[in-house]
This record gives C-alpha cells, sequence and structure tokens, in this order.
C-alpha cells in the first residue's frame, strides 16, 4: 500500500513456520523501506527460516529503482520491480516513464509495478494518475511483464482500465473489490494479492472471497512494512508474518497449509517466471 506516517516497530516474537512449509513466496514486500535498513539482513533471515525464500520488491517512483536494484543483487531471493505509483504522483515526472523504460530493458525486473489508481486521497489527480498508469500498462505489454497493481477505492476503474489493454497479465494487490469485479479480473488472466486484512475478523467480504476463489488466481503477500496482521496493529509488518496468513487463508478455504502453499508458490512462479522450488 506505501502508506507515509505509520507507526512501526519490529517485532520478531513471530513462531516460524513448521518444517512442513518449505517453500513460500511474498508477493508484494517493500523490503527497501528504510524501516528495515537497521535490521534488514535479520528480517530476510526470519523470513528464509520460516519459508519465505522468495519476495517480489515492487517500486514506487523512480528514486526508488537504483535502491531496489542494488538490494536484489545483495539478498538472494529477492525479484525487483520497478514502476511509478499512484500515491507517489507528485514525485513523478513526464521523463520518468522514459527512464522506466531503461530500467525494464535494462534492470532485468520481475514485473512493472507497483502501478495504479487510488482514489482514497482525494486530492490526488485522478486525470494524472490515469495517464501514469495506462502509459506504464503499455510498457507492460511492449516488455511482456506482469503488472502489480494497486486499486485503493478504484477497483472498478482499475478493472474498466485493464481491459483497454488485452493481453497483459498481473496481480491487483491487497484486492478489496467485490467478487464480480474479482471474476472480471480471472476472465483476464489477473490475480488477486491477499495479505494482512484477510487475518482481520471483521473483514467478512474478503473472507468470503478468499473462502471460495479459485486458488489458481491467490497469491499470498504481506505490503510490508505496510498493513500488519491482526494482533500486530501499529507494528511494522513484515514477510514473517505472511505464515499467520497463510493459516488463516488456509482455514477459510478449509485445505491444509501445505496445499495451500504449494498452489500459491507456483501461481507466483507461474506468474512473475520465478525460479521453481526445489
Amino acid at each position: 500500500m506505501r502508506n507515509a506516517g505509520d507507526e512501526r516497530v519490529t517485532d520478531s516474537s513471530d513462531t516460524p513456520a513448521s518444517p512442513a512449509i518449505p517453500w513460500l513466496v511474498d508477493s508484494h514486500a517493500h523490503i527497501d523501506d528504510a524501516s528495515f535498513d537497521e535490521d534488514r539482513a535479520q528480517v530476510l533471515e526470519r523470513a528464509t527460516q520460516a519459508g519465505v525464500r522468495r519476495l517480489v520488491v515492487p517500486g514506487i517512483d523512480a528514486t526508488s529503482w537504483p535502491r531496489i536494484a542494488a538490494l536484489c543483487q545483495q539478498h538472494a531471493g529477492l525479484a525487483p520491480a520497478f514502476g511509478l505509483h499512484p500515491l507517489f504522483l507528485a514525485q513523478h515526472r513526464p521523463e520518468h516513464l522514459e527512464a522506466l523504460r531503461t530500467w525494464l530493458y535494462e534492470g532485468n525486473p520481475v514485473a512493472l509495478g507497483e502501478i495504479g489508481l487510488d482514489f482514497y486521497v482525494e486530492e490526488l489527480d485522478r486525470g494524472l494518475q490515469q495517464h501514469y498508469f495506462e502509459a506504464q500498462l503499455a510498457l507492460a505489454g511492449e516488455f511482456d511483464l506482469p503488472v502489480i497493481v494497486h486499486a485503493r477505492r478504484a477497483v472498478e476503474d482499475v478493472v474498466l482500465t485493464l481491459r483497454r489493454f488485452p493481453g497483459l497479465r498481473g496481480v491487483v494487490h491487497s484486492f478489496a473489490g467485490s467478487g464480480q469485479q474479482a471474476e472480471r479480473l480471472y476472465d483476464m488472466g489477473f490475480l488477486l494479492g491477499i495479505g494482512g486484512p484477510v487475518t482481520y475478523p471483521r473483514a467478512k467480504r474478503l473472507r468470503e472471497l478468499v473462502a471460495t476463489m479459485p486458488i489458481e488466481h491467490l497469491l499470498l503477500e504481506t505490503d510490508a512494512p505496510d498493513q500488519p496482521n491482526a494482533g500486530h496493529q501499529g507494528e511494522r509488518n513484515e514477510p514473517l508474518r505472511m505464515l499467520d496468513t497463510l493459516t488463516i487463508v488456509a482455514e477459510l478455504r478449509g485445505e491444509s497449509r501445505e496445499a495451500v502453499a504449494a498452489a500459491t508458490t507456483a501461481n507466483a512462479c507461474r506468474l512473475f517466471r520465478l525460479p521453481a522450488p526445489h
């Protein structure tokens, strides 16, 4: 989500995953965020030991791309994505779209993102958001890359926009739309990113959707350091917490954690063309 001003603290008390969970992909983690600067290596080690062995790290603005690229070279298991996030509209410039083309060509990303629309923040110019969104969707088609899409209070507009770019694939991360909107995304080949919000009992519509949605369209994510799970409100989120999300998703679906882990890992590897588990 990448919202500014969240209070974040480190908490390493979570219990690691059972050895029966061998391989998970956090499909959306901003591990480059400054809140990880003091203990990033330890955060990644906790995740790896728990079975979260691959992280997709989305960019938010042009200044984030070199930082993400460097981190992904330094740490095994990190995969970069580059994009211009709608929340950071004030930082974007027209020339950044041409710079993005260069990064997509030279930076070996697994996706283009995080991009999309955010209508929750009313002062963000919707027309300008739409311009950057569509320009980046065109680039994704040109480079045959999946897109990582942000859609806060804007799912319908995102769906309508994606329909104008047939053949694209990707994920709508932190999905919060309706079942009908989800089905339209499935029909276009899109997946839904599910993270911390599903751990809250009050998220009834989301829980009902997750319980019955086709497993081949489901990805697990944390959006770390944002969107902490129930019981960790106000804390810094981290990839290790995806194990709690996995447990909730499995319980909602009446399936084993192992089955959900295997399916969502396969989905992420297929979408992002990541190496398969071994």
